[in-house]
């Protein structure tokens, strides 16, 4: 794989540790910096390609090797330039896969709508992180799938949960969601309609943003 890392200023350490583990695992990295000053230490402390230049003009990526990319990320620490980056790799040389940061998360909807295929915010990770595990400790958010599209949560049944003690077919999930997995003794259980819901059952639930609210409270009850 050949990937391409923009960035620099308050980015560049997260630029050398992901250089240094792309290269452990036989990766092509190069890596665009605008600073000389920076793009000659990286250099020195890892084993990639270092141009200076500005990751958003088209002749500094063609330069770094986008027409021959499977990935470009842009960590930038501005919203407009890791934007114009991705969009040149994807529709000036058909990067297939561009990963975008998003400084200001207000801006993630923008991003997708223009077509970064991947976006992230610093912010709205942090925030996931610190809201994974709810003031419920029968919650956890395990992580968001397919581009923020769905969101993947295990719920731990107790006594007092609404679904304790019936079966799936019973339930009244909200529409986009689904239980997947039930994790009951240490085991996986692929469920089906007839399936009882116990006490201390591990769920694995999944929904779209939209309904994931309603599932908690529909599992865990109203305090969720």
């Amino acid at each position: 794989m050949n990937v391409i890392l923009l960035g620099g200023g308050e980015t560049v350490e997260t630029i050398y540790f992901l250089a240094r583990l792309f290269v452990r695992r036989g990766y092509g990295v190069t890596i665009v910096d605008p600073d000389p000053a920076e793009a000659q230490m990286l250099s020195r402390r890892v084993k990639a390609t270092v141009l200076v230049g500005d990751g958003s003009d088209p002749v500094v990526l063609e330069e770094a090797g986008a027409r021959q990319a499977d990935l470009v990320l842009s960590l930038t620490p501005q919203d407009p330039d890791n934007l114009v980056a991705c969009q040149v790799a994807q529709k000036l040389y058909g990067v297939p896969r561009t990963l975008a940061l998003v400084n200001d998360p207000e801006n993630e909807e923008v991003f997708r709508r223009l077509g970064i295929t991947e976006v992230f915010s610093s912010t709205q990770v942090i925030g996931s992180l610190i809201e994974g595990r709810t003031v419920y400790d029968e919650i956890t958010q395990l992580f968001p799938a397919d581009e923020g599209r769905l969101y993947v949560t295990e719920v731990v049944l107790d006594g007092d949960a609404p679904v304790t003690g019936k079966a799936l077919q019973e339930l009244e999930l909200p529409g986009g969601s689904l239980i997947v997995a039930i994790i009951r003794d240490g085991h996986v259980v692929v469920p089906g309609g007839q399936d009882r819901l116990q006490v201390a059952d591990r769920l694995i639930a999944i929904a779209h943003p939209e309904q994931h609210e309603d599932l908690l409270r529909a599992l865990a009850g109203e305090e969720a």
